[in-house]
């Protein structure tokens, strides 16, 4: 059974870092295209971070310079590093791996 865990959501004040961790059992990441998503409330799921089996990444723009993804594929973990939060960054945050979601945790960035 696939099962995919997230965590290290949690407040913190605009400016402060937090670091994601998505742990995967019953799949290997090697190889695998790895996502972060993130639903911020009354909004759609958008697409935060991507990175290939390669290790080419990707990000929106309302990121990039602030967030960095990577991956352990030994632990079968990935990562989302996020310093200089802001408040619109509060939402939700998912990992998404071959067509498997989980459950999110929570980011509370405040003013």
């Amino acid at each position: 059974q696939v099962q995919l865990v997230e965590s290290g959501g949690g407040l913190v004040q605009a400016g402060g870092s937090l670091r994601l961790s998505c742990v995967a059992s019953g799949i290997s990441f090697s190889g695998n295209i790895m996502t972060w998503y993130r639903q911020a409330p009354g909004k759609q799921r958008e697409l935060v971070a991507r990175i290939s089996g390669g290790g080419t990444t990707n990000y929106v723009d309302s990121v990039k310079g602030r967030f960095t993804i990577s991956r352990d594929n030994g632990k079968n973990t990935m990562y989302l590093q996020m310093n200089s939060l802001k408040p619109e960054d509060t939402a939700v945050y998912y990992c998404f791996v071959v067509g498997y979601w989980g459950k999110g945790t929570l980011v509370t960035v405040s003013a």
